[in-house]
């Protein structure tokens, strides 16, 4: 086994490459606005590291999100693109299940929060590092208050909103070594994994104009 992971689904640009056992080689890098640029040299850094070729790669893994569209798609294009050029499987992995799982809190609950923007996170509720309990939502830190209220909390999203996620623990940002370890761990166990389809949960920030007036010669 050999797995090239990857992840766009936060600021985070992220690559890493696990063989069945550990991981390595790993890059992450935090700029929100230059995934598509950083993403592929992140993917040549870690295969120069580990000295193998693209074409030993075994899978595919990719941060499906929650996520913003922008960003989430760039991973998930570029994971879609090597299993079809290589001819191997790509394996969805939620983003906020692969915080969770470097969060390693053996013993919950507690939550996970990235930033959705719009003032929003998205977030889910854990029994432990490996059993999320709540399917992945988007929702204003002060609508979920009552829910979350007393449970430690992982990510970025619960650093910028202290009054709703009091007791915030590391990481901040998704890493693709905890994604590859995860999805490793699962496929060794036989279990299936998601499908590489992104988690949006809501629509995108641009929009078509409505009522834009034509200029087109008729």
């Amino acid at each position: 086994m050999l797995l090239l992971a990857l992840d766009t689904a936060t600021p985070a640009v992220t690559v890493a490459l696990h063989d069945g056992t550990d991981v390595i080689a790993s890059s992450s890098q935090v700029d929100a606005r230059r995934h598509g640029e950083l993403l592929l040299p992140a993917v040549d850094r870690v295969l120069a590291e580990a000295d193998v070729k693209l074409d030993a790669v075994t899978g595919i893994v990719v941060g499906i999100g929650p996520g913003p569209y922008t960003g989430l798609r760039v991973g998930l294009m570029t994971a879609d693109t090597f299993g079809l050029v290589l001819g191997v499987p790509v394996h969805g992995v939620c983003t906020l299940d692969g915080l969770a799982y470097a969060a390693d809190i053996e013993k919950g609950p507690f939550v996970v929060a990235t930033d959705a923007r719009r003032k929003e996170v998205y977030w889910a509720r854990y029994a432990d590092s490996r059993t999320r309990l709540t399917d992945p939502a988007v929702d204003r830190p002060a609508d979920i208050a009552d829910r979350v209220a007393g449970l430690p909390a992982v990510g970025a999203g619960a650093l910028l909103y202290p009054d709703t996620f009091p007791g915030v623990h590391e990481p901040e940002h998704v890493s693709a070594a905890a994604l590859a370890a995860l999805a490793a761990e699962r496929l060794a166990a036989g279990e299936e994994l998601p499908a590489p389809r992104p988690l949006y949960l809501r629509r995108p920030d641009a929009q078509v104009p409505k009522n834009y007036k034509v200029v087109t010669p008729k």
